[in-house]
C-alpha cells in the first residue's frame, strides 16, 4: 500500500517553515504598522515577536507529542474529541484556503497594482495549477521548489535590511508616539498575520525525518528569524523614509527599493517580492492537502481523499480537491487582499487559541506522555496568550468599522462544516447512521413511493425469482416497504428476517406487519422476524443461521467491513442461493459515492472473491441513480438474464 515518505530533513523543513509562515505580512504590514502607530509600531513588532515565539514553542510541544499529518486537527483530536476536532480541522482547512487566496491576491497586487481583474485571475490560476502539479509529483520535487523560493525570499529581505541599516536617520523616529500610546495594541492585531502559518509546517510531520525533534526546532528557529527580519524591516522602512512615507505605501519593500536604487530598483524588488509571495503560496499548496488526508484517514472526510499515489507517494486526490477550492476562492476574493486578511485574522486567532489550550489540557491530561520539546510555563503561559488574543479581538471589534460582520462571516464559514460532519458521519458512524434513520423514518414512510419506487421493487422480485416457502434475509428493511411484499411472496411456509439499525424504522415495520396479519382472513404470508442490530454495518447477526435469499436496499454505502459481511452471507446461503443488493448512487447528483461503488468491475471482483457470481447494472433516476448488484453463491461465473 502506498504511503507518505519521510524525505524532509531539518534544513529543508526550516526553509519551508520560514517560507510558509512569512506569507505576505512581512511585505505589506510594515506599512500598516506605521499607519496605525507610527514609529511606536516597533514596540508592536517586538511584542508580537515575543508572542509568536511562544506560540511557536507551543506548536513545537504538540508536534513533538503527536508528529502526524494534519497538525492542528491531530492536536484537537487528542485533546477535545471527535466533533470538536473536526471543527478545528475544518477551521484550519478554511483558514488555509483563505490564506492561499490572500497570498496569491496579495502577490498579484504587488506585481500589478493597476486594475486588470481578468488578467490577474488568469495569472493566479496559472501559478496555482503549476504549484499543485509540483505537489502532485512528490515531496522531493516540491521541496526543491520550496527551498528555491525560500532562498530568494530570505536573500531579498536580508539585502534590503543590510543595505538600509546604514541609511537609518534617528530623527525619523521622533516623535515616537505621534498617534498615541494606545495604538500599539491595535497595531499588534493588524501585523500579527506576519507570523501566521505554523500549522502549514506541522502538516508535513509524516514526511519529515525525526519529526519529534526536527519540527519544534524548525518552528522556533524559523519564527525567530522572521521576528528579527520583521523588526529590522520596520526600523529600515521608517528610519530611512519617515513613518508617513512608509504608512502611505501599499508595497513598502518596493518603495524601499525605489528609494535605494531609483525606479529600476523598485521594479526589481517588486518582481523579487512577488516571487517570494508566490513561494509562500507554494508552501501552503504543498502542505494543506495533508490536513485533508488526516481527516479522510479518520473518516471525518470522504475516504477517497486518503488515497496515496502509488508512484509519487502524494495524496493526489486531496491535492486535486485543494486546487479546486483554492481556485474558486481566488476568483471570489480577487482584488480583495484587505478583505481576505480581515476575514483570516479572527479565524486564525480562534484556531490558535484552541491549539494553545490543548497544551494546557495535555499537561494535566497526559503529564507523563513524552515531550521531546516543552514550551515554557506550559500550564499558565498559553492561557495568558489566549487572553491577549481575546483582548485584541475585543479591541478590533470595538474600533474597526464592520468588524462584527467580518467575524460573523468567518463563523458562518466554520458552521458550514457542521452539516458536512453529519453527512460524512452518515457514511461511517453507526450511531449517527441509526440516529439519522430514526429521525427520518416517518418521512421515509410518507415518501416511500419516491425513494423506493415500484419499478425498483418489481426488479428486485424479478431478480431473486420464486421465493415461495423460502427463507429471506432483508438486510436493512427501512420502514418495511419491501418487507410486506417479501412476506406475501414467500407465503405461509416462508420466513423473512427483517434487520435494521434504526429502532424507529423497525417500529414502523412491525406495525405494518401486524396490520398485514390483522387484515388477513387466513395465513397467506411468511413469518416475519424483526431484528435490531447496532452492529449491522459490521457483520451478519449470529441469530441468522440459514437463508435462501439475501435482499438489501440502500445498505452497501454504509457497510464498514464489506468483506466480513459477504463472508457471513456466504456461510448462511446454500450453493445457488440468490442475492440482490440495490444501492442509491450519485445522490442528488452532487454527493459522491463511497469509493468502491464507483467501479462495476471492482464490485464484481469483491463479490467474486467471496464466492458470489454477480452482475452490476446501473439505472438513472430523478434525484439519484441506482446500482443493482445481483447474482448467486457459485464457484463459477454465471450469466444472468
Amino acid at each position: 500500500m502506498a504511503e507518505l515518505k519521510r524525505v524532509l530533513n531539518y534544513p529543508t523543513l526550516l526553509l519551508i517553515a520560514i517560507n510558509s509562515i512569512m506569507g505576505t505580512g512581512i511585505y505589506f504590514l510594515v506599512g500598516a504598522g506605521a499607519k496605525h502607530a507610527g514609529p511606536a509600531s516597533l514596540i508592536s513588532w517586538v511584542i508580537m515577536s515575543i508572542i509568536a515565539l511562544y506560540v511557536a514553542s507551543c506548536f513545537g510541544e504538540l508536534s513533538g507529542m503527536f508528529p502526524k499529518a494534519g497538525g492542528v486537527y491531530e492536536y484537537a483530536k487528542q485533546t477535545y474529541g471527535r466533533f470538536p476536532s473536526f471543527l478545528v480541522g475544518w477551521l484550519a482547512f478554511m483558514s488555509g484556503n483563505i490564506t492561499i487566496a490572500m497570498l496569491i491576491v496579495g502577490g498579484i497586487q504587488y506585481l500589478l497594482p493597476f486594475n486588470a481583474p481578468f488578467m490577474k485571475i488568469g495569472i493566479c490560476i496559472m501559478f496555482l495549477l503549476l504549484f499543485n502539479f509540483m505537489a502532485f509529483r512528490g515531496m522531493k520535487t516540491s521541496a526543491i521548489m520550496l527551498i528555491s523560493f525560500a532562498v530568494i525570499t530570505i536573500g531579498t529581505l536580508f539585502f534590503v535590511v543590510l543595505w538600509g541599516l546604514p541609511k537609518v536617520i534617528i530623527s525619523n523616529f521622533v516623535p515616537f508616539f505621534p498617534l498615541g500610546k494606545s495604538t500599539i495594541f491595535i497595531t499588534i492585531f493588524f501585523i500579527m498575520e506576519t507570523f501566521f502559518g505554523w500549522e502549514s509546517a506541522v502538516n508535513l510531520a509524516e514526511e519529515t525525518t525525526n519529526p519529534e525533534k526536527v519540527i519544534p526546532k524548525a518552528l522556533v528557529i524559523g519564527t525567530a528569524i522572521i521576528a528579527v527580519l520583521s523588526i529590522l524591516l520596520a526600523v529600515v522602512s521608517i528610519g530611512t523614509q519617515g513613518y508617513a512615507v512608509a504608512a502611505a505605501s501599499s508595497a513598502p519593500i518596493s518603495t524601499l527599493g525605489e528609494f535605494y536604487f531609483g525606479q529600476t530598483g523598485g521594479d526589481v524588488f517588486t518582481l523579487l517580492i512577488y516571487v517570494a509571495i508566490v513561494g509562500a503560496v507554494a508552501g501552503w499548496v504543498v502542505s494543506a492537502p495533508r490536513l485533508i488526508l488526516a481527516l479522510a484517514n479518520d473518516k471525518l472526510f470522504l475516504s477517497q481523499f486518503a488515497k496515496i499515489h502509488p508512484k509519487y507517494n502524494t495524496p493526489y486526490k486531496a491535492i486535486i480537491f485543494q486546487a479546486t477550492v483554492s481556485i474558486l476562492l481566488v476568483i471570489i476574493g480577487s482584488g480583495s487582499y484587505s478583505a481576505l486578511l480581515a476575514l483570516l485574522i479572527p479565524m486564525a486567532l480562534i484556531m490558535y487559541a484552541l491549539v494553545l489550550l490543548s497544551v494546557v489540557i495535555q499537561r494535566f491530561k497526559n503529564p507523563t506522555l513524552p515531550r521531546p520539546f516543552k514550551a515554557p510555563f506550559g500550564k499558565i503561559g498559553p492561557l495568558f496568550v489566549v487572553g491577549i488574543f481575546a483582548g485584541l479581538l475585543a479591541i478590533w471589534l470595538r474600533i474597526e468599522h464592520g468588524a462584527i460582520n467580518v467575524l460573523n462571516l468567518g463563523l458562518s464559514l466554520v458552521t458550514l462544516g457542521i452539516p458536512l460532519y453529519f453527512l460524512i458521519g452518515i457514511y461511517y458512524d453507526p450511531k449517527m447512521i441509526a440516529s439519522a434513520n430514526d429521525i427520518t423514518s416517518r418521512l421515509m414512510l410518507l415518501t416511500e413511493s419516491i425513494n423506493f419506487p415500484k419499478k425498483v421493487r418489481k426488479k428486485i422480485l424479478d431478480v431473486i425469482g420464486d421465493i415461495r416457502g423460502k427463507t429471506i434475509v432483508e438486510y436493512g428493511c427501512n420502514v418495511g416497504t419491501l418487507t410486506k411484499i417479501l412476506a406475501n411472496e414467500a407465503g405461509p411456509e416462508g420466513k423473512v428476517y427483517a434487520l435494521d439499525i434504526s429502532k424507529n424504522d423497525l417500529r414502523i415495520t412491525r406495525k405494518r406487519i401486524d396490520r398485514l396479519v390483522w387484515e388477513s382472513t387466513k395465513l397467506k404470508h411468511a413469518r416475519v422476524l424483526i431484528l435490531h442490530d447496532v452492529n449491522q454495518i459490521h457483520r451478519v447477526p449470529r441469530e441468522i443461521g440459514y437463508a435462501d435469499v439475501v435482499v438489501s436496499v440502500g445498505m452497501l454505502s454504509y457497510l464498514q467491513d464489506v468483506e466480513r459481511i459477504l463472508t457471513g452471507f456466504n456461510k448462511i446461503l446454500p450453493n445457488d442461493g440468490r442475492i440482490c443488493f440495490v444501492e442509491y448512487s450519485d445522490f442528488f447528483k452532487i454527493i459522491p459515492n463511497v469509493e468502491w461503488l464507483d467501479d462495476n468491475r471492482g464490485i464484481e471482483r469483491i463479490f467474486r472473491e467471496h464466492g458470489f457470481s454477480v452482475q452490476v447494472h446501473r439505472e438513472k433516476g430523478l434525484f439519484w441513480n441506482y446500482i443493482y448488484v445481483y447474482g448467486m453463491k457459485s464457484e463459477k461465473d454465471v450469466a444472468f438474464v
